[in-house]
């Protein structure tokens, strides 16, 4: 891909993102939306491989119709509300059609089946576009749109992807497939609390967004692919080895890491809006992701000792060193938990 391609393509993904995100029209909210959706495609297809090829079009399909049903809901509003403004969203139909299509949009479950299939399918600085800079437009009409939003179906499907997430990330051995369930885990917490706290949702997204992109920086540096892979980083990078190790922990929500933070504000708003049950249930459900987190965090700490390693000819390959993008989102992806009481003083 040329130059001007690739930046006339990233410069449109985050143009359609910006519009998406500042407008209170929904025409102009739904031309964002496909300006991302078209600026995407050739992301993911530029491999010349079948897997690419599914991939784009899995998505492609996902999301138009996805678009389709926001463009519907919003011309329901407007037809018994008289308004496009997006604030005013209060048509009971047009609200349950466009938390079904935000679910789509963001692969909340049980709307969550082309996540990791189009994840598998794309390459890994793919993959990391897909779960984080993609998630922002649909999470900012969820966030315009959070006080007239059912909070029984929100909560609902925030329970439902907690558990999806972490049943489905259980028996995967591809790195991509597993963080393409924790994306669906870590959505889940975010949609439970969309309705009662925005601003506990808007913390857990920068968050997730943070411990994201440090987590795919590493597997891209170490050419993580498969869980296998990752229990060769030792001996090519022993930073990177214990930094994904620690970060994988606060994935998964581990105290005192930074992923604890928005679980536990979560969970106590959950239980002083009487809603300990379902508060439970999260908690119990996050438990399953954290498992397999520490079972990859425990296959990468396994080669420091040298004769454990399974894959060959790995030491061949040339050092990495952290890199400026890493070392940028890496501090706050781990440390922010402990350093919160210095910041609010």
């Amino acid at each position: 891909m040329s130059p001007i391609t690739t930046t006339i393509i990233i410069t449109s993904l985050a143009t359609g993102t910006i519009i998406t995100s500042t407008s209170y029209h929904w025409l102009m909210a739904w031309i964002g939306l496909e300006m991302n959706t078209l600026s995407i495609l050739p992301i993911i297809s530029k491999q010349h491989h079948p897997r690419a090829t599914e991939a784009a079009t899995k998505y492609f399909l996902t999301q138009s119709a996805a678009s389709a049903l926001i463009l519907f809901s919003s011309t329901i509003n407007a037809w018994k509300t008289g308004t496009w403004d997006i604030t005013q969203m209060t048509d009971m139909t047009s609200n349950i059609l466009l938390t079904s299509a935000l679910a789509m949009k963001l692969g909340l479950a049980p709307m969550h089946f082309w996540l990791p299939e189009v994840l598998q399918g794309s390459t890994m600085t793919t993959a990391m576009i897909i779960t984080t800079w993609q998630k922002l437009a649909p999470m900012a009409l969820m966030i315009l749109t959070a006080n007239n939003l059912s909070p029984t179906i929100m909560i609902l499907m925030g329970m439902l992807s907690t558990l999806i997430g972490g049943w489905g990330g259980l028996n995967q051995t591809q790195t991509r497939k597993m963080m393409a369930y924790s994306s669906i885990a870590h959505l889940g917490w975010m949609a439970a609390i969309a309705t009662i706290m925005t601003n506990l949702m808007i913390m857990n997204l920068m968050l997730y967004l943070l411990m994201t992109t440090s987590m795919f920086f590493m597997l891209i540096l170490s050419k993580s692919k498969t869980i296998q892979d990752t229990t060769a980083s030792w001996t090519t990078s022993p930073t990177i080895t214990i930094t994904m190790m620690l970060t994988l922990l606060s994935l998964g929500g581990l105290p005192p890491l930074t992923g604890f933070l928005p679980k536990w504000l979560i969970l106590e708003e959950l239980t002083m809006q009487n809603l300990a049950p379902m508060a439970t249930m999260m908690a119990l459900s996050s438990l399953l992701s954290l498992y397999f987190y520490l079972r990859v965090a425990y296959t990468t700490t396994l080669t420091i000792s040298p004769n454990t390693t399974t894959t060959t000819h790995k030491w061949r390959f040339k050092p990495i060193s952290m890199t400026t993008p890493l070392t940028s989102t890496l501090p706050p992806a781990l440390l922010l938990l402990p350093t919160t009481p210095l910041i609010l003083l």
